[in-house]
């Protein structure tokens, strides 16, 4: 069953840029949908990177879960079609492949930063091991906090702001989330109704956690070098 998608959100969201040339000349020659899609994630990935030297290893696409979601049934289907995606895009020349030895490869997108970097390599100008890279991960983008109030609570006031700074520190983003939309449904537009919710859930949540320590430190005593001392 295709799942819907509810539209992109308001407001300020970051974008990824793309070269006219991708759409006048690039996409109308995709005719897969394994290169067409890692093609489009990988302008995503090397955006989010920074330094001169922007590159990628398979390893990299293959350890991002929501990118394997829509390319396969299951995750050894999903690693074919990267593989395959990856060897269409070099084939076509939109991405640049440099073999390291031992099986180790780097991609560059061939774009005039990624032809420098290339070459500069190839001169021994640099070393991918000598690059810090930051994990990138395909993540939902969830609208922000106050935004988000805004929109469905009220008025965003200088003492509601310090209210949703204190809460940001205290619970995680996705509660608040769920906490504000329980509140639309049930037509209490109220932050204390909000935080109400909050706190109940941070107190479940640590009631759970505790009974669950309290059942491990149990099965530890029964079970453990003194287990032969206990009746049970």
């Amino acid at each position: 069953m295709m799942r819907p998608f509810t539209g992109f959100p308001p407001g300020k969201t970051r974008l990824t840029p793309l070269p006219a040339a991708f759409f006048s000349e690039l996409l109308p020659q995709i005719d897969d949908l394994s290169e067409l899609k890692v093609t489009l994630y990988v302008f995503w990935l090397l955006d989010r990177m920074e330094g001169e030297f922007r590159f990628f290893r398979q390893s990299d696409l293959a350890q991002d879960e929501r990118l394997l979601e829509g390319m396969g049934k299951n995750r050894t289907q999903a690693l074919v079609q990267l593989q395959h995606g990856l060897e269409r895009a070099v084939q076509r020349g939109s991405l640049l492949k440099v073999n390291l030895g031992d099986e180790d490869s780097i991609y560059f997108l061939n774009t005039p930063r990624g032809r420098a970097a290339v070459a500069a390599l190839q001169n021994g100008e640099w070393s991918p091991e000598d690059i810090q890279r930051p994990e990138v991960r395909l993540t939902l983008e969830r609208p922000n906090i106050f935004r988000l109030y805004e929109e469905n609570i009220g008025p965003l006031t200088p003492l509601v702001a310090e209210m949703l700074e204190d809460a940001e520190k205290t619970y995680p983003a996705e509660w608040i989330e769920e906490a504000i939309r329980a509140a639309v449904e049930n037509n209490v537009r109220r932050w204390r109704y909000v935080e109400a919710i909050l706190r109940a859930r941070l107190e479940r949540s640590e009631h759970e956690a505790n009974r669950g320590k309290s059942e491990k430190d149990r099965r530890r005593y029964i079970q453990g070098e003194y287990g032969e001392f206990v009746e049970h």
